[in-house]
């Protein structure tokens, strides 16, 4: 299912950038982790272990494994299919190598399902200019997608993503840095779901409506423009904002904001964040169309649905060992829990097991997405 095809491509992106400040190479560290999200009919969990080493004063290596088993009898599912459950694998290598104040950083993403295998190359590179106040940074990833059908094998279909992105990171006063980025994410091929349908006015049917395949555009483009700001306070603690714009060649427009808090005590840091996302629909998204084959391109995703929704979000983080000390071969140590809180607002999709046509409510997902991980550095 191509559920989570998204996030397989944002996965590689987060790891482009690295820290905020480029000229080091990350940390030797080892990450455990285990995820579960739980929300709208869909429970999706599983672990993660990820490596970061170096080798000499210029070059780290960092690999991932993660792994997410779904069960899903969502909005979508029970309303034209049945439930199911699959498993997702991914794994991730990647290699920093630092000369001067130059950072070039590689990634290779590979994450394999029944009916879904994608692959992902990126690559970045980050110059620190201006007596490391400025580092400015430029990244491109390409994705290849093979999309499939679990009840039929001959189905094979292609899509091919670009990633072109360019970062500049400012340290303004001592106490404040900022960065702004600019993104344009390309896609080409398959890009809807093999298994979702629309409904269209059906005056011959019971309910009042059929079912027939999603049809959409082959290609797709999408530019953002993002820009975070975080503020160092007098004790210790941070705060953060940031907003990001965001439009597509399929008439989708969206603002996001969000703020962030973070203090620590003692041997505790803890972080809140409030995060607000609003929506404009696809052009060719409709609850219900008036007919069979109304217009060229039909889709009936929720999340090409105009849409409002807010995330809250609490951390808190637990240094176990003494950086003085350690602990073995291990400098240092936390344990980690995060819980965010999900709540999305659809403003034209329609739950069609509310009433009949016509009456049914609209359609609102609550969610909750849990963390527990483990850091070691060594």
């Amino acid at each position: 299912m191509n559920l989570r095809r998204p996030l397989i491509f944002l996965a590689i992106l987060l790891a482009l950038p690295g820290s905020v400040l480029g000229g080091v190479l990350p940390d030797d560290r080892g990450d455990v982790l285990y995820h579960r999200y739980e929300g709208g009919g869909v429970t999706i969990d599983g672990p993660s272990v990820l490596v970061r080493k170096k080798a000499g004063k210029s070059l780290s290596f960092v690999g991932n494994y993660y792994l997410d088993m779904v069960s899903s009898a969502s909005i979508d599912v029970i309303t034209t299919a049945s439930p199911y459950t699959e498993e997702r694998t991914q794994w991730s290598l990647g290699m920093d190598y630092l000369r001067g104040n130059t950072t070039m950083r590689m990634n290779y993403v590979s994450s394999v399902e029944s009916d879904f295998d994608a692959s992902t190359y990126a690559f970045s590179v980050s110059e620190d200019m201006f007596g490391d106040l400025t580092t400015l940074t430029l990244s491109y990833a390409y994705g290849e997608d093979i999309v499939g059908k679990s009840d039929d094998p001959t189905f094979r279909r292609e899509n091919t993503r670009q990633h072109y992105g360019v970062g500049l990171t400012q340290i303004l006063t001592r106490n404040l840095i900022a960065t702004l980025n600019f993104e344009t994410v390309t896609d080409e091929g398959f890009l809807n779901n093999p298994y979702r349908s629309v409904r269209y006015a059906d005056p011959g049917s019971a309910r009042g409506f059929s079912f027939e395949p999603e049809l959409y555009p082959e290609t797709r483009t999408s530019n953002a423009l993002g820009l975070r700001a975080r503020y160092f306070l007098p004790y210790r603690a941070a705060v953060e904002a940031e907003y990001r714009f965001y439009t597509d060649t399929w008439e989708i427009e969206g603002h996001t904001a969000s703020l962030t808090y973070v203090h620590p005590w003692g041997p505790f840091t803890f972080e809140g964040k409030f995060r607000y996302h609003d929506q404009t629909g696809a052009a060719f998204f409709r609850d219900i169309f008036a007919r069979s084959e109304a217009t060229n391109f039909r889709g009936r995703d929720k999340e090409l649905s105009p849409l409002t929704s807010y995330t809250f979000r609490g951390k808190v983080s637990y240094e176990f060992l003494d950086p003085n000390r350690g602990w073995g071969i291990f400098k240092r140590g936390s344990l980690n829990f995060s819980l965010d809180h999900l709540f999305v607002e659809y403003h034209e999709f329609r739950d069609l097991t509310s009433g009949p046509l016509g009456e049914e409510a609209l359609y609102e997902l609550k969610a909750n997405v849990y963390q527990i991980f483990v850091s070691f550095w060594y």
